[in-house]
């Protein structure tokens, strides 16, 4: 038999009043736990709209504060290095090698402080930035990364290998960002290296998932250590073996978070580290 179709909108529209009338005739405890569950979903849902109206507003406090700090400290971060560089250069040679000296640590103190805070800046501008996700050549974007690196240290010789055809589906600043800093720090601790290696590569997880590496036979760490890594100001090294601020593997790891991925290390002292990660 063939219905047109308003005779079967309207069987439709009967069978389902009848199911309505069974389920409330002979069923009026499932109608109870129906009703029950819109309920419990309609106060999820204005919950989830409170959380986010706090985030929001979290988000902005924390724009606030950034703004507070990349203006109100800055300036006297400046004034500090400024009027030290004016006492070196209009009254050094009132100053003995000593007091010289101590100026000199007033205004590498003050730059590292304003390196520190460039560095938490750029971090928390991670957290609230917008991911535009596409398919990215990660090859051609390494490359480019690795050339910038040896035109800065043009004395240097440094291997670096890439695999070709590396694909990965993420965010192109944010990515490149991740790979400055793990080539930075892989270009960093290889510096007392007389042949440095450095390759970046793809392999699998134990669920089959393809996972990026990047290898350097430098300096490298002891495993037991390994948790402290990404943390902030977190540093295996004195700043006096190898520069920096502490911040670039913590802002390594809070691009792998906002792509929903996950990043580790293996490494022997002396032999060199391996960083894995999958977006």
């Amino acid at each position: 038999m063939h219905y047109d179709s308003n005779t079967k909108d309207l069987r439709d529209k009967l069978i389902g009043l009848g199911k309505k009338s069974i389920r409330k005739s002979y069923y009026p405890e499932l109608q109870q736990r129906m009703d029950e569950l819109e309920k419990l979903n309609a106060e999820l849902e204005q919950r989830v709209a409170e959380r986010t109206a706090q985030l929001e507003a979290a988000n902005k406090e924390l724009e606030a504060f950034c703004y507070s700090v990349s203006h109100d400290l800055r300036a006297p971060l400046r004034s500090i290095d400024g009027f030290s560089l004016a006492i070196l250069e209009d009254y050094g040679d009132r100053l003995d090698d000593e007091g010289k000296e101590y100026l000199n640590r007033v205004r590498l103190a003050s730059q590292r402080m304003a390196e520190l805070i460039d560095g938490l800046l750029n971090l928390s501008q991670l957290s609230r930035s917008q991911i535009v996700k596409q398919e990215i050549d990660i090859s051609a974007l390494v490359d480019a990364v690795a050339q910038m690196l040896k035109q800065a240290q043009p004395d240097r010789n440094v291997v670096v290998t890439i695999a070709p055809g590396l694909k990965a589906y993420g965010d192109t600043k944010m990515l490149q960002i991740l790979f400055e800093n793990l080539l930075g720090n892989a270009f960093k601790f290889t510096t007392k290296c007389n042949d440095a290696l450095i390759e970046v590569g793809q392999t699998t997880d134990n669920e089959g998932r393809a996972v990026l590496y990047v290898r350097d036979n430098g300096a490298g760490f002891d495993m037991v250590y390994a948790d402290k890594l990404f943390g902030a100001f977190q540093r295996l090294h004195t700043v006096h073996e190898f520069p920096g601020n502490g911040i670039g593997l913590a802002t390594v790891q809070r691009i792998i978070n906002r792509h929903g991925g996950r990043i580790w290390a293996q490494g022997e002292v002396g032999q060199g580290a391996t960083f894995f990660f999958r977006l």
